[in-house]
């Protein structure tokens, strides 16, 4: 896991010398982190919910990392429905 790691470090640290040479992989790994995918949870009728799976829009230094080294984000994933979850039962030991 760590060799992928530092694999992974090497390749962005490459890419950012030839489309933004002024950045560090550790600055560009933080200025991303602020982009969440969360998954929003709508209760409908007859015990169903609505997941939509859906990421943060990038903030404007965000925006200008991706564009400068060509990663576009991926469009937001279709919602799905889903039966909801019922909470897990309380059981108690009697003595």
């Amino acid at each position: 896991m760590c060799f992928l790691a530092y694999c992974l470090s090497i390749t962005l640290r490459k890419r950012l010398q030839a489309h933004a040479p002024g950045l560090t992989p550790r600055a560009v790994l933080e200025t991303l982190s602020g982009i969440l995918m969360l998954d929003v949870h709508v209760p409908l009728a007859a015990g169903r919910e609505l997941v939509m799976a859906r990421h943060t829009q990038p903030e404007l230094d965000q925006q200008l990392v991706l564009e400068k080294l060509g990663w576009p984000l991926p469009p937001q994933p279709p919602p799905r429905l889903r039966r909801a979850q019922a909470p897990a039962p309380v059981t108690t030991r009697e003595r």
